[in-house]
């Protein structure tokens, strides 16, 4: 009996340690974000785009956009959007763990305000170091030239320190 009361609290405790760890866990995904991406967001899983009501799947690199059977995806907006320039909509980040169409109404409802707002900035234009990580950001090739084999990033103390 108590070898099975000891078992019983070992699995426990080691269930326990793995909800702990999963807790713990932080998503940055700076590096995947497309330049016409925000600033201020170290992770985005979806950015709806309120002036054309549609939304951009970070991860899967592809908009999905009402259609007359509900909703389709498409590595990029049709043509009946007219000419989009992304870098000039605002983009409202969402993160959710669903589809980010299931909450279209409540999106349309609160952000409807920033259909012909054009004053976001965005990570193509920044200036924040962190930025740099983009794959599509114009000083891309700088930050990756700063990581050495090891993980390091020795640019970035230079960075800090004034010595660049």
């Amino acid at each position: 009996m108590k070898k099975f009361i000891f078992a019983v609290l070992v699995i426990a405790g080691f269930s326990l340690a793995q909800n702990a760890n999963a807790q713990v866990r932080i998503n940055i995904n700076i590096g995947n974000q497309p330049a016409w991406g925000p600033v201020g967001y170290d992770y985005a899983r979806y950015y709806y785009l309120p002036e054309y009501n549609a939304y951009y799947d970070v991860m899967g690199e592809q908009f999905i956009y009402p259609n007359r059977r509900g909703w389709a995806y498409g590595r990029s907006l049709p043509s009946s959007y007219g000419r989009v320039n992304l870098y000039n909509t605002y983009k409202v980040v969402v993160n959710r763990n669903y589809e980010p169409y299931r909450d279209n109404r409540s999106d349309i409802r609160d952000y409807s305000r920033y259909r012909n707002s054009h004053n976001q900035v965005v990570i193509r234009d920044s200036r924040e170091y962190k930025y740099y990580e983009s794959k599509y950001h114009p000083k891309h090739k700088e930050w990756n030239n700063g990581h050495n084999n090891n993980g390091r990033d020795r640019d970035r103390d230079y960075v800090r320190r004034g010595r660049r």
